[in-house]
């Protein structure tokens, strides 16, 4: 991960839009530090200011207040043309992908050194960045294809090395995974960790999705209405979220399960253990107590099991005494889960 060395920094941060029936708050006091080197996830629901947020970051948005320090400079401070030098550190790329219909994939990954102006390319020096690029997201064979020739995924593979061409120091995801399928999806979280760990780019991934921020992310943010509502490393989080959101981002689809009724449930965490451990069999032979499984949403990772489970406890108060003893004892991390918790 990142040396914590912050090379974003969002100070106070807010923006307005002015409409019609009065001006609309996106965002509110937004006070963030991105660590040099790291992936960081902010998610939040659709309409919580994810997109305007990383808008803010590059600069394609102006804040309404507050400040954004990139490597410890103030991007609002700086005049046009410093402030098109910074943007050009920074990356981008969308869920729509953006390519350029017109121009073959190997001209899509040039055309950002083409228009730079922090590094006068020749085409021949364009053309080889171009190509060593789509050799490392896995294209060098489709160099003369065409958008429309390609898959999904394909595309978004392509808008990864155009993002990367001149070498920025962050990289801005945009919900950049929304659009694709599952599998493909995973390929494309590969490639981003990829980046991160051999060409040491700190990423921004922007989500909605609980998922994609365990797979990569070492941090993240959770935004909702226009506030930040926490922020940790995603192990911590996800261990014990500490907003009403971050337990509904977390516990997802279990919610609905969850009440169905009013019978003493817990969570169980499982951040790391060896997946072929069977915890809860372990615990039943060991409490001669029953339990109903309400939610599980576990897999493995590494040969580690990374997820969780919400059971139902017995209603009688000693057998479920001694289920939550045995957890305690062979020390598996659980929360109670509330109804007004959700």
């Amino acid at each position: 991960m990142a040396n914590e060395e912050t090379i974003i920094q969002l100070k106070g941060m807010g923006k307005e839009f002015k409409t019609a029936n009065g001006p609309v708050v996106a965002l509110n006091d937004i006070n963030l530090d991105i660590y040099r080197g790291e992936i960081f996830g902010i998610i939040g629901l659709s309409g919580a200011g994810k997109s305007t947020l990383v808008r803010c970051i590059n600069m394609l948005e102006v804040p309404t207040s507050g400040q954004v320090l990139f490597e410890g400079e103030n991007l609002a401070a700086m005049s046009e043309a410093e402030r098109r030098m910074a943007r050009q550190s920074m990356g981008m790329i969308f869920q729509q992908f953006n390519l350029l219909s017109q121009r073959t994939v190997l001209k899509n990954i040039c055309f950002p050194m083409e228009i730079a102006k922090n590094h006068s390319y020749t085409k021949a020096e364009a053309k080889n960045r171009a190509m060593e690029l789509l050799k490392l997201v896995g294209l060098e064979e489709r160099a003369g294809a065409y958008p429309a020739q390609l898959s999904g995924g394909q595309k978004q593979r392509v808008a990864i090395a155009r993002a990367i061409a001149t070498n920025p120091k962050v990289l801005l995801c945009d919900e950049a995974t929304s659009a694709l399928d599952p599998n493909t999806t995973k390929s494309i979280l590969q490639l981003l960790k990829q980046i991160n760990r051999e060409l040491g780019i700190t990423v921004i991934v922007i989500t909605h999705e609980m998922a994609v921020i365990e797979a990569i992310c070492d941090r993240v943010a959770i935004i909702d209405k226009s506030h930040i509502a926490e922020v940790g490393k995603v192990a911590e989080i996800f261990s014990e979220p500490k907003s009403k959101i971050g337990r509904q981002l977390i516990l997802g689809d279990a919610i609905t399960n969850v009440k169905i009724s009013h019978s003493r449930k817990i969570r169980i965490i499982f951040d790391g253990r060896e997946s072929m451990e069977p915890v809860l069999a372990n615990m039943i032979l060991a409490c001669k107590v029953p339990v109903n499984i309400m939610y599980a949403s576990t897999r493995d990772v590494g040969g580690k099991a990374m997820g969780q489970m919400i059971i139902q406890l017995p209603e009688d108060e000693a057998d479920a005494a001694r289920a939550l003893h045995y957890l305690k004892t062979v020390k598996i991390p659980f929360e109670e889960v509330k109804e007004n918790d959700l």
